[in-house]
């Protein structure tokens, strides 16, 4: 099919990588990679051991002195040299942070970082991330959701966790004192009337005498008396008989040290809470509307608004525009009736319909053609609790993401650019980030005459005939429809000598009309199927169907499906020209033998839930998503059922194969992504909780051959292991370009799994 890419778009893209110049999001940020991860700046003399010691100790993201700045902390007994560490935020586009040669860091000492050293601001969702000199093996990360009233520290230094500190004390050990939290607000007349509630988290109690309480009113403000303590692990419920104040809307209370001036913790907010704004969970969580008024008591806090968190965002037009997914982290299902998502506008306001339910470790899509607004390059995506006051979930960026944002791991880890977008499904992170170099020979050669077969050559699909030492290439053409019979001659792959060959043979809807742009093909005997995404008579209609064809019968010019399964309506909106690229099939035995999950059902897939769908289900790949969808046909009544989905690993699919003899799943991306592929398998190894068990999980992940230019390949075929030579068996890819003529190549891979 023809690319959606310019040329100028490609250059850029080239350019951008090649320079690893990134859009800053800081007026003040780096122009250029001098001292960069290739810069002169590297670390050399510091050992692993002692740089791996390392901590983030202290972040101050909110305009600190004389800006944002991060503390390094050693609680080793000798120095540390840390030349070429990197340093970043959440961004993993941006030019990091490279510490300049000959920076030390003393024994049982302290290192600041400043804004003005790396550049680019903290934001109020963001992270602090330590890496070695390779830019890729942390060292240590903290991630925060908002700004801390003070700063975030470890407490004790270098190996407590992370808190809201007492004070800021930059460069120094952190204020470790007991802090005590506001953890509870009753603003519009309780029982009896307005009150506070602190919490203390630690294993002792103690004495808040001299503390000082105030709203957002400093002519407002109650000292608390001698003997006013608070219990270890306990509540301590201040009444407004006792501060003789009202709380009002808007308002804030804030809790200060008995000196006045430090204040130990503060909130405000714009309305009254239809019940209390509490602390989920108690003394450590966000203050958000609780599900009921707990005075003096542990807080109610609802599933939603503690389980449900923002996964996955797309920015950049995706498919079919915007979204954001959000993710259950939690067992059980969410109704997130009522909830209210916003991006960085407050008057954009979409509210979720009834039935919006999230099942346990389960995700949400919200679509831009949902919601009714676009996200920018410098935006948020906010989830809020019914009412639209308490944030359930944020996250902010300054510039559009290459693929999305994601956390890294789903549901509980920090945003990172992520290697592909995976919308419905699992982030792609950690080791699945990784490719590895092609399987096989790095060399690529010529499979056709040149000039054969002209443009928009897509799918293959390798048959291996009875008593046949060399098999049966098929191929679609995508415009006009069309599908090839190839047999080898010489070297080269050739339109077989019928003469209702020679030229392939068009293809037609079931009835007789249409020109069907087949982007996927698989033959399983004398029967065909092609993946197709929309008819080219009527081409700005998506029309994604799986189409059956009948080969058996010689002499027909011209083929008509004898079923189509459009399956249209049950796939994610995508562009006519961004549906269904590729079609596999993959053996019912190999699916119940490996405890394949049944999505439509929430158990492990059984063949006689699906009568009349043969063997096997149908694995097909759309582009505008890059997922894989599996559908069980029934080839009587026409009917289907999808059994599951997954993420394909790329930002686009292009074609599938499914090697029967390996079993494994090979996803293949054209230049879209630089010709990755991406291998699947079923998941066995996971716990019988885990959400991946019995799912198809990415396994490993190739670049193209070195060999082969960047070519818009859709097709991708394997010849069987009967073909292995030194351990090597061909493969073949179809170029929709038709680059220099030719649009057949082959190469090789390895025979064994992986």
């Amino acid at each position: 099919m023809f690319r959606r890419y310019s040329l100028a778009f490609t250059l850029a893209v080239t350019a951008f990588f090649v320079s690893g110049c990134t859009p800053d999001r800081s007026a003040t940020g780096p122009a250029s990679t001098e001292g960069g991860l290739n810069g002169a700046a590297r670390r050399t003399n510091a050992t692993p051991a002692s740089v791996g010691a390392i901590r983030i100790n202290e972040v101050e993201s909110n305009l600190g002195t004389p800006g944002d700045w991060v503390e390094l902390y050693n609680p080793g007994s000798t120095p540390v040299d840390l030349s070429g560490l990197v340093f970043r935020d959440n961004d993993n586009v941006r030019v990091p942070y490279v510490i300049p040669a000959g920076t030390t860091i003393a024994a049982n000492g302290f290192l600041v970082l400043d804004e003005a050293q790396f550049g680019f601001g903290l934001g109020s969702s963001d992270a602090a991330r330590l890496f070695e000199a390779n830019g890729t093996t942390v060292i240590d990360s903290y991630t925060w959701t908002a700004h801390a009233s003070t700063t975030y520290g470890r407490c004790p230094d270098g190996s407590g966790a992370f808190a809201t500190v007492s004070v800021t004390t930059k460069g120094s050990a952190n204020d470790c004192d007991v802090l005590i939290r506001i953890n509870e607000v009753e603003s519009s007349g309780g029982t009896p009337a307005d009150w506070v509630e602190l919490f203390n988290p630690s294993a002792a109690a103690v004495s808040l005498a001299g503390y000082v309480l105030r709203d957002s009113d400093d002519a407002n403000s109650y000292v608390m008396p001698a003997g006013t303590t608070i219990p270890a692990n306990g509540h301590l419920v201040l009444e407004q008989a006792q501060f003789t104040f009202d709380l009002g809307a808007p308002d804030g209370v804030r809790l200060f040290r008995a000196n006045g001036t430090t204040m130990v913790d503060g909130y405000s907010w714009t309305t009254h809470a239809a019940t209390t704004y509490g602390r989920c969970p108690d003394g450590i969580g966000a203050l958000i509307v609780t599900s009921a008024s707990t005075k003096g008591t542990a807080n109610a806090c609802s599933t939603a608004t503690t389980a449900v968190k923002i996964n996955e965002v797309e920015s950049n037009l995706g498919s079919p525009g915007d979204w954001v997914e959000l993710f259950n982290t939690g067992s059980t299902s969410v109704d997130l009736t009522g909830y209210v998502f916003r991006d960085n506008n407050d008057a954009a306001n979409y509210v979720l319909p009834a039935g919006s339910v999230i099942a346990g470790g389960g995700y949400l899509v919200l679509d831009e053609a949902q919601f009714g607004f676009g996200l920018g390059g410098a935006d948020a995506a906010r989830l809020f609790a019914p009412g639209g006051v308490t944030v359930v979930d944020s996250y902010a960026w300054t510039a559009h993401a290459s693929t999305t944002y994601g956390r890294c791991p789903d549901g509980t880890g920090p945003f990172l650019t992520t290697s592909a977008p995976t919308k419905g499904g699992q982030n792609v992170c950690g080791p699945a980030e990784v490719f590895a170099a092609w399987p096989g020979d790095a060399s690529v050669s010529n499979a056709d005459d040149g000039g054969v077969f002209g443009g928009n050559m897509s799918g293959l699909s390798h048959q291996l005939g009875s008593g046949q030492s060399i098999g049966v290439l098929w191929a679609v053409k995508n415009g006009p429809g069309t599908l090839y019979r190839l047999q080898l001659s010489g070297s080269n792959w050739s339109p077989a000598a019928s003469k209702t060959w020679v030229v392939g043979k068009p293809l037609r809807y079931p009835d007789g009309t249409g020109d069907v742009d087949a982007e996927g093909v698989l033959v399983m005997g004398n029967a065909i199927y092609v993946a197709a995404e929309r008819n080219n008579a009527n081409s700005s209609v998506s029309r994604n169907s799986i189409l059956l064809f009948d080969v058996s019968v010689e002499g027909t010019p011209t083929l008509t499906a004898t079923r189509e399964w459009n399956i249209t309506a049950d796939l994610p909106v995508v562009g006519a020209n961004l549906g269904l690229e590729g079609i596999t099939r993959i053996p019912d035995t190999y699916l119940v033998a490996n405890g394949f999950l049944d999505e439509s059902k929430g158990r492990a897939y059984l063949p006689s839930d699906y009568p009349n769908h043969g063997a096997e289900l149908f694995f097909v790949g759309v582009e505008g998503n890059g997922m894989v969808y599996a559908y069980a046909l029934d080839h009587q009544s026409g009917d289907f059922t999808r059994v599951a989905a997954m993420s394909g690993g790329n930002a686009s699919v292009m074609e599938l194969q499914f090697d029967t003899e390996l079993n494994q799943l090979w996803s293949i991306c054209d230049n879209t992504c630089s010709g990755r592929s991406a291998v699947l398998q079923i998941d066995t190894q996971s716990s019988a909780a885990s959400r991946t068990r019995g799912r198809f999980v990415v396994t490993r992940r190739f670049e193209r051959p070195t060999g082969m230019p960047d070519l818009n390949n859709e097709g991708f075929a394997f010849a069987p292991l009967a073909e292995c030579t030194g351990g090597r068996r061909p493969v073949f890819w179809a170029d929709d370009g038709a680059t220099g003529t030719v649009a057949l190549r082959r190469g090789s891979i390895t025979c064994s799994a992986f």
